[in-house]
């Protein structure tokens, strides 16, 4: 909500003489400002739901008191920020003993809503990704400047906020902006496929959290590195990305009917102000309860699993904020849209026993530049929900297995990708290849891209230099009759199955995310010519109906060694 649709003065004064109607319309109208400042600034903690009610209830207590309403903005916003001054230093205080485990959730993640509900892409995405490296008071600031960048404060209003003078705030926020930028390199590089392998042997003992520490490492190699450098290069600037940006929305019901729950007249004062605060914190305490809603259909749900950590995940080639990358894929931070309703594809009636058709061999690799057939489109139903045993989570994006006896358990309805990383540089030899067990329902190999098969040989290099390896690191090598990986493999799942990461040989690692069919059209259809490097169009294999491909290393069965699962599976009656 802009400032030009907020409470005005006639509002302001008729909920300081006890209005239930203006009160819950001046609670409603600043509420999305306080949610963002402190959701923003104690990114991922349980912390925010007590300081956003606790930051309300002073202003409901303290509004007959105020004595300038024109102040209130600043008022507001200085109460939002001492109460979260006085969260951090309420923490620092306690015992790390007695601190509760706080490994940020990431269907609470504040990055994660943001890129989710304001749609961010590109450089925007990156901008909201790297704050997750800040400081706690850095974050704090830049809490308040985002806002000042997006139109909703002035800097008289941070500097209030920080009890600081406009000068001393611009110096802190130019200092605050350089960090954030460091932060910006960082994300890029970690996110690049192949990957810098001088960058990995920096990152060797990283544990996969974003932290300050870890960005002045990772930063300072960045700078130094002629490879990582071109991270820095077309850097925009970040208050530029941020003009005119909405508000993050708040969470389904967290509104001030909700919040005030109705009520008399009056003054607020005395009993009526005792009876206005305690709705409010019963309110609040009601809907912070219960996890985060979004209000968008298809969100992925996670459960179990591994302690969530920022993996170093590839990242995809930038299309700048007018475009989506064209593998994004959400977990919690993007949902994932269902595909418009099309007629359900007629299965082959000599078919309704048994389905699907398992690759039994190697192929021939296809002309770069044949461009793919249609891809058929299946019914979508609710989001998938991706469970088990994983090393690492990019923040709405991808799970990855990175270490043999990694699983993931994929269910429901819908489209997903793999992506693969073999890390020759690292371990090169024989490939022990995943593996998928326990599959309940059907599961069809839908199409292969990503621009380029793993054997391709990379664009400036040559022939013998593949992203299966190359001459003086070794190569990867597929059991025979193996069929080659392309860098994106997609998968279509209508019921549930259990992924696999067998590493044993050479070293690699997979990525696992959900994906829309356009997703999936977009991104084999992208011709050898785009840029970013891809060397070949993609490879549509869906027939649409039950005689369509299905992956090698595929079973019904649940067996005690997921290795032992056959090259060429029957998969046998539904």
């Amino acid at each position: 909500m802009r400032s030009t649709e907020l409470p005005d003065a006639v509002t302001m004064a008729a909920a300081r003489a006890g209005d239930q109607r203006a009160l819950d319309a001046l609670v409603e109208g600043w509420l999305p400002l306080v949610y963002n400042i402190v959701g923003r600034a104690l990114d991922g903690h349980a912390d925010v739901d007590d300081v956003v009610q606790e930051t309300m209830l002073r202003v409901v207590r303290g509004l007959p008191d105020l004595q300038d309403p024109d102040r209130f903005r600043s008022w507001l916003v200085a109460i939002a920020m001492s109460q979260v001054r006085d969260r951090w230093r309420a923490r620092r205080k306690r015992p790390a003993a007695e601190l509760p485990e706080e490994a940020a959730d990431p269907g609470a993640d504040f990055v994660d809503l943001s890129v989710l509900r304001l749609g961010l892409t590109g450089q925007r995405r990156e901008v909201a990704e790297a704050t997750r490296w800040l400081e706690p008071d850095e974050r704090q600031l830049l809490s308040l400047w985002w806002l000042e960048a997006a139109g909703e404060l002035t800097r008289d209003e941070l500097a209030a906020a920080c009890e600081i003078t406009p000068r001393h705030a611009a110096v802190r926020v130019q200092r605050m902006k350089a960090r954030l930028d460091a932060a910006r390199a960082v994300v890029r590089a970690l996110r690049t496929t192949p990957s810098c392998l001088d960058l990995q042997a920096a990152a060797s003992e990283w544990n996969g959290k974003p932290s300050a520490l870890w960005r002045k490492r990772l930063a300072r190699h960045t700078r130094e590195c002629p490879e990582c450098a071109r991270h820095w290069a077309d850097l925009l600037p970040a208050e530029g990305l941020l003009a005119g940006l909405a508000l993050t929305p708040l969470p389904v019901g967290l509104t001030a009917g909700a919040l005030l729950g109705g009520g008399g007249g009056g003054a607020i004062g005395g009993a009526h102000a005792a009876g206005v605060a305690e709705r409010l914190v019963h309110a609040v305490q009601a809907l912070w309860a219960k996890p985060v809603a979004v209000a968008t259909a298809g969100a992925v749900t996670v459960a179990g699993g591994a302690a969530v950590v920022y993996g170093t995940i590839p990242r995809d080639v930038d299309r700048g904020d007018a475009a989506a990358p064209r593998t994004s894929a959400s977990v919690t931070a993007r949902a994932v849209p269902p595909s418009p309703a099309p007629s359900r594809p007629k299965a082959r009636p000599e078919k309704r026993s048994a389905y699907g058709e398992t690759v039994d061999g190697a192929e021939a690799t296809p002309p770069p530049n044949r461009r793919p057939r249609a891809l058929p489109r299946r019914p979508t139903g609710r989001a998938l929900t991706i469970t088990g045993r994983y090393n690492s989570l990019t923040p709405g994006r991808a799970y990855g297995m990175v270490h043999r006896g990694e699983q993931l358990t994929v269910a429901g309805k819908g489209y997903f990708q793999v992506r693969w990383q073999v890390a020759f540089a690292q371990r090169a030899g024989h490939m022990q290849m995943p593996t998928w067990t326990g599959l309940k329902g059907r599961l069809f190999h839908v199409a292969s891209g990503g621009g380029h098969r793993m054997d391709d040989a990379k664009p400036g290099q040559s022939s013998a230099h593949t992203w299966m390896g190359q001459p003086d690191a070794g190569y990867a090598v597929l059991p025979g009759g193996a069929q080659q990986m392309w860098q994106n493999e997609f998968y279509y799942v209508d019921g549930s199955v259990t992924l696999h990461q067998n590493e044993k040989g050479a070293d690699y690692n997979i990525y696992l995310m959900p994906v829309t069919w356009t997703e999936i059209a977009d991104d084999v259809n992208e011709p050898p010519s785009a840029p970013g490097h891809p060397v070949r169009y993609g490879l549509v294999r869906d027939t649409g109906g039950d005689d369509g491909p299905v992956p090698q290393y595929l079973t019904r069965a649940a067996p005690e060694d997921p290795m032992t699962v056959r090259q060429r599976t029957k998969i046998g009656p539904l």
